[in-house]
């Protein structure tokens, strides 16, 4: 970490740490460490910290300074901190970490020391003294500030249930949780897409809001088995699979066809290629193939440059 006492040295700069809300009621408030002592943290109005809100003990943790190291400590708290999508009792804090404590995710971030502990109290009274908002989100945040993977970890690690919903310029993606496990996920309300493929097309997204929205309940057409650490091992295989293809590969929205006339004699290409071309004459763009495939994204990805650079599929 730094050179100390809530400090963080950069390239011989000293710049103070500070705790940054990045989703939850207080979002955007910044709280500043102090260079020694402790910020004791919960519901009740006389703690540093206040954080008004059911799922936050009274005194539900507190963050201290001891030899130039930081430390969050759990005070016993119902629903448990967590810190990096790990539970924790007691453990070192470093410039980065991203805590858990009810519906507020904080981090750590070096500040430009322009924010005092007064200004923070009061910005924080002024929000728990607010009217609610009409939202029925419990959560939200920019997946810019806390990416999906470490999200998902977090609200694994808290069993948090509900329906995680990330907004972009252009797609809207569903991930229903229950109890910190992954039921489904769909892109665009389309649940003919396998919900693992759905997914795994939602985790590399980068930029976009997130909201955590209440329990919905219903039948899903299927459901994902896998543990969210299982997913999200796949997921980043995947991603790193479809990376190595590089430029070759074009993006998911790209209209693919067969050339006509088609010149490439069809008894060269391999049983995989065929069932891709077959794919390309009843599907229109290369998302919509990797949709209806029935094999991992990966996999078609790798066929369609192939039969692209063989001259079998065109891509416009």
């Amino acid at each position: 970490m730094g050179s100390g006492l809530g400090e963080l040295d950069i390239e011989g700069l000293t710049l103070p740490l500070a705790l940054r809300f990045i989703s939850g009621k207080y979002q955007g408030g910044e709280f500043p460490l102090p260079d020694e002592g402790e910020i004791v943290i919960g519901r009740s109005s006389e703690l540093d910290m206040v954080l008004v809100e059911d799922m936050v003990s009274r005194r539900h943790a507190k963050i201290f300074v001891e030899a130039g190291d930081i430390f969050l400590e759990d005070l016993g708290s119902t629903n448990g901190s967590f810190v990096n999508g790990e539970k924790v009792t007691r453990t070192r804090l470093a410039e980065g970490d991203r805590i858990l404590i009810g519906t507020s995710i904080i981090k750590v971030v070096a500040s430009d020391g322009s924010s005092s502990v007064q200004d923070a109290k009061a910005l924080m009274q002024d929000v728990a003294s607010a009217k609610p908002a009409a939202s029925a989100s419990t959560m939200t945040g920019s997946i810019a500030e806390v990416a999906l993977p470490d999200l998902l970890q977090l609200f694994s690690a808290s069993k948090k249930t509900g329906v995680l919903q990330i907004t972009t310029e252009t797609d809207v993606g569903s991930i229903y949780l229950d109890d910190g496990k992954v039921q489904f996920a769909a892109v665009n309300g389309d649940e003919s897409v396998p919900p693992d493929k759905a997914f795994y097309r939602i985790l590399v997204w980068d930029k976009g809001i997130f909201d955590l929205l209440p329990k919905v309940e219903r039948e899903f057409p299927t459901t994902i088995q896998m543990s969210i650490e299982g997913l999200l091992m796949e997921g980043m295989r995947q991603l790193d699979e479809m990376r190595r293809l590089g430029d070759a590969l074009p993006p998911l929205q790209t209209r693919i066809s067969i050339p006509s006339p088609l010149d490439k004699p069809l008894r060269d290409a391999t049983p995989e290629e065929l069932d891709v071309l077959q794919l390309a004459l009843n599907r229109e763009t290369l998302a919509d193939m990797m949709n209806h495939s029935g094999r991992p994204d990966p996999e078609v990805a790798e066929v369609v440059v192939a039969l692209l650079e063989k001259g079998y599929l065109a891509a416009r």
